[in-house]
């Protein structure tokens, strides 16, 4: 196993989709869809990368980089995505909310190996 490492990313500018949920308690292969998403959006024209979190309190964050909001368009639309979308309104949800921002501006730091 890697360590955690944030997604690395071009020079924006560029868009995030910011996802933040809370979970219900069902799991009814959640796990699974999660992980063939992420394997569908990195196959995606435009698709960057992504970032993802979440907390023993069912809160989770994942934010997906995209080149331009036509990609994002696609993507909402793809055909494994958008019957996932809908059961995860139906049983993985309690809720959630969706924000889309171009980022204009970013930096970061790592800290050297032998610091």
């Amino acid at each position: 196993m890697t360590d955690p490492a944030p997604a690395s990313l071009p020079d924006p500018p560029y868009y995030a989709v910011v996802f933040t949920a809370v979970r219900t308690a069902v799991d009814d292969g959640y796990g699974e869809t999660a992980e063939r998403l992420l394997e569908l959006a990195a196959e995606q024209p435009g698709f960057l990368g992504v970032d993802s979190a979440r907390g023993a309190d069912g809160l989770g964050i994942t934010v997906s980089y995209w080149r331009d909001e036509e990609s994002i368009a696609a993507w909402r639309e793809h055909t494994e995505h958008t019957p996932a979308r809908t059961h995860g309104r139906e049983h993985w949800y309690a809720s959630f909310s969706l924000h889309v921002a171009r980022v204009e501006r970013s930096y970061g730091f790592t800290r050297p190996a032998d610091a």
